[in-house]
């Protein structure tokens, strides 16, 4: 984790949790993290099970040039990545795992920026899954904001347990994401199962939550 807000978000997670899973959704005080709320965003799990954003903030708005309130969260990236991302989610929703995720913004221009996203779960019951995150610009091209992001592509990936790595230090090193998915297996077929970390190719994959 490289961002000081992604840092910061967590730190404030965790706090709220103690000793549990995720923290209830009602525990979350939008005025103790208003520095984070233009970047932040909540997920729901939709009739179809997918995540689709129930909030997002003002800035990650203008990052993508439009409102994302009830836009599946998994569109914002094309083709494999879109599996990839919505598995993730849903392993948040159902695993209480921790997300770290790094992707490449472009515009229509062809112009980059690199990002980083934090999802952390939050316990709103079986019925009602909810999750938080941020999503945060590691670099501001004077671009940003007013020109919109219209192709994404994930670069990098941790899954975290959130209580055997509690500090998450800014220089642990992320998991590079290989350019090509194995046509056969992909990287959704082996990412989110229960237990201890495991070597996918040279994806290292980490369990998130706890079991009780």
């Amino acid at each position: 984790m490289k961002h000081d807000g992604s840092v910061t978000l967590f730190q404030y997670w965790n706090r709220l949790r103690g000793n549990r899973p995720a923290p209830r959704r009602t525990e979350v005080e939008p005025a103790e993290i208003k520095t984070l709320l233009a970047d932040t965003f909540i997920l729901e799990r939709d009739a179809r099970g997918e995540a689709v954003f129930r909030l997002a903030g003002t800035r990650l708005c203008a990052t993508f040039g439009k409102e994302l309130k009830g836009l599946s969260f998994a569109s914002l990236w094309p083709g494999r990545d879109q599996a990839v991302v919505g598995k993730l989610a849903r392993s948040v929703f159902d695993m209480k795992s921790v997300v770290v995720l790094s992707f490449a913004g472009r515009n229509r221009s062809g112009d980059a920026a690199a990002f980083e996203l934090l999802l952390l779960p939050l316990e709103g019951g079986m019925e009602s899954p909810r999750a938080m995150g941020s999503l945060l610009a590691c670099h501001k091209p004077f671009w940003l904001g007013a020109e919109p992001i219209v192709e994404c592509e994930v670069t990098t990936l941790r899954i975290i347990d959130a209580d055997r790595e509690p500090s998450l230090l800014k220089n642990r090193p992320a998991v590079q994401v290989p350019p090509l998915v194995p046509e056969r297996r992909s990287i959704t077929d082996s990412l989110i199962e229960p237990g201890q970390g495991r070597r996918f190719r040279h994806l290292v994959v980490f369990d998130g939550g706890r079991n009780e």
